[in-house]
C-alpha cells in the first residue's frame, strides 16, 4: 500500500462516516493526512486534536490485521500525540 493508496482510503472512509467532531492527523514520512471533524480530509499540515506518526508500512499492516494497534503503540512503531480519548475514536473512522 502506497502513501496516495492510504490517502484515497482515509478520505472515503471519512466521507462515509462523515465527521466525528474531531480531528486526526496521521503523519507519515511520506506526507500528512487531516481528518478534519466535519469528516473532509485535506493534504495540509494544520493542527488536530490527535496526531497518529508511523510508516506506511506499519499502518498498513494495521489496515489489513497483520499488526495489532496496541502492540504497534506499545512497541513504539505507531506515535500518538495528543488527545488519546480522541485516539480512541479512530475504531469509529477505520
Amino acid at each position: 500500500m502506497t502513501f496516495q493508496d492510504i490517502n484515497d482510503r482515509i478520505a472515503t472512509m471519512a466521507a462515509q462516516k462523515g465527521g466525528l467532531g474531531v480531528s486526526f492527523k496521521f503523519a507519515f514520512p511520506e506526507g500528512i493526512i487531516v481528518v478534519k471533524n466535519d469528516g473532509s480530509v485535506t493534504n495540509e499540515n494544520e493542527e488536530a486534536d490527535c496526531t497518529i506518526s508511523t510508516t506506511v508500512e506499519n499502518f498498513s499492516k494495521v489496515m489489513s490485521g497483520d499488526l495489532n494497534p496496541m502492540m504497534a503503540v506499545m512497541t513504539g512503531k505507531i506515535k500518538i500525540s495528543g488527545d488519546m480519548s480522541v485516539a480512541m475514536k479512530l475504531q469509529n473512522l477505520l
